[in-house]
């Protein structure tokens, strides 16, 4: 049964795919008549059992709430049996439209650095948020925990609508009005998170959290932050090492003759 039913869902995702909506449909409705026979079939077995029942209640409830949820519904969804807290996030991609997880705050200083970048702060945002609304939390953090007064701020356009402190220092990408000088330059790096981000998904393990819960979440980006910090102050030692070594290696090997006493 689990076979045909992952066989069944495979063939849902391709007809999708391929925009043949009917024969999607088709197989959705057959994977939740499947699933409605197993829920009512553990319900039969398990009734009248107190502690059975209490023991099967969450996971019940989850697979009812999967089999009778549906596609443009408002309200609550659940993408995930094991973990209830994954959202559906918009990113307007082409190639991605939608990303299922948890929303992240990352915050880089823009200044160029020789051994790369570190990350300032970082905070898991549960219940998809809308990305202005965080602004004025992330920054106050970010000073707090730095100890330094933030000039200005560099965002991308999901930031618009903000309600910061002072407006002015927050500059939106693709922005026009007060652009120029230093500001025009700093704003042209403010892609230069992307990267930081990347690694921080690929190498620190952001894109995919193996911990539990919203406080697995949580303590998911702030590691992945600290390793990536770590990993640029090993840069930096390593480059300190070469830097001894080289010159170690640039000394005579002999030491001079001393000259002998007459």
């Amino acid at each position: 049964l689990s076979s045909h039913c992952q066989d069944r869902g495979n063939d849902a995702g391709r007809y999708a795919h391929a925009k043949q909506f009917k024969r999607h449909q088709r197989q959705l409705r057959i994977l939740r008549s499947r699933l409605g026979r197993i829920i009512r079939d553990i319900r039969r077995k398990i009734e009248g059992q107190t502690v059975l029942e209490n023991a099967f209640a969450l996971p019940l409830g989850r697979a009812s709430q999967i089999r009778s949820q549906q596609q443009r519904q408002r309200g609550w969804k659940l993408y995930s049996f094991h973990a209830p807290e994954v959202e559906c996030i918009g990113k307007g991609k082409a190639a991605a439209p939608y990303e299922f997880g948890v929303k992240a705050s990352i915050v880089t200083n823009n200044r160029r650095a020789p051994g790369g970048l570190f990350v300032l702060h970082a905070r898991s945002l549960p219940d998809n948020p809308y990305d202005g609304h965080t602004l004025r939390d992330v920054i106050d953090r970010t000073e707090t925990l730095t100890g330094c007064a933030i000039e200005r701020a560099y965002v991308d356009k999901g930031y618009r609508g903000h309600d910061t402190k002072n407006p002015r220092r927050v500059f939106i990408s693709g922005q026009k009005r007060g652009v120029f000088g230093v500001i025009k330059r700093e704003l042209r790096r403010r892609s230069a998170i992307e990267p930081i981000i990347g690694h921080l998904k690929t190498d620190g393990h952001l894109g995919r959290c193996y911990l539990k819960g919203r406080a697995g979440d949580a303590a998911n980006v702030i590691l992945s932050a600290v390793g990536h910090n770590f990993r640029r102050i090993l840069a930096w030692l390593r480059e300190l090492l070469c830097l001894f070594l080289i010159q170690l290696w640039r000394t005579p090997a002999c030491p001079a003759p001393l000259n002998s006493a007459s």
